[in-house]
């Protein structure tokens, strides 16, 4: 496996040269990689606070945060931001940072208290299979962390008790019955009206409640 080697130490890079374990980078890693993503006389002051903002962030909710977010943290505006990291923000400020978006992890305070699921093999490295619509293919290979991810994509920004609660109910009828409730029974059966099914899944019940559920109708 490649290697990034300072004066004192070894860094693991996959064949992209991002950093293998991110638990250990360090600012001696940033500063050895720099001049190879075209930022010629060391990082400055402005590099520093990208590079530590997206790891502060990745550290707090488990995401790298968005460029847009970024740039207004440190008040750096598009042209600031291609002088100092020439080679774009995935391959230039996570890369500096030790992290790319294959790092990402769900939150615990996104996670209900109990799972529904067994978490069996590393974030990384599962696979959910979904159809050109955007519906998981298979029921049993629905976890939490789907839910969270297809949740967020969906411009849900976080699953609360009363989100889980349904996911829960539609999952459980699901696998009593074999079929998804109609929105009816959801709502009678979690004490909700339609306007309060719609204030927690904007995109609807069936592309929002079941689609997050890793489910579909047939």
């Amino acid at each position: 496996m490649p290697t990034i080697e300072t004066e004192t130490k070894k860094f693991e890079v996959d064949a992209n040269g991002f950093l293998v374990e991110p638990q250990k980078w360090d600012a001696d890693f940033a500063q050895a990689i720099a001049p190879g993503l075209g930022i010629a006389g060391g990082l400055t002051e402005d590099h520093w606070c990208v590079v530590t903002y997206v790891r502060t962030q990745f550290n707090q909710t488990g995401q790298c945060p968005m460029v847009h977010e970024v740039g207004k943290h440190c008040g750096l505006r598009l042209a600031n931001m291609k002088r100092l990291f020439p080679t774009g923000y995935l391959r230039g400020v996570c890369k500096l940072a030790g992290l790319t978006y294959l790092e990402e992890q769900v939150h615990s305070s996104w996670l209900p208290v109990a799972r529904m699921s067994a978490a069996k093999i590393p974030l990384r490295e599962r696979v959910y299979r979904i159809n050109y619509r955007g519906f998981l293919l298979y029921p049993e290979d629905w976890d939490e962390e789907y839910a969270v991810f297809k949740a967020r994509e969906m411009g849900v920004e976080e699953l609360t008790d009363e989100h889980w609660k349904v996911i829960k109910y539609l999952r459980d009828q699901f696998g009593t019955t074999g079929n998804v409730p109609t929105v009816y029974e959801t709502c009678e059966k979690n004490g909700l009206e339609l306007e309060d099914m719609g204030r927690l899944f904007p995109s609807g019940y069936h592309r929002g409640a079941v689609k997050i559920s890793g489910l579909r109708q047939r």
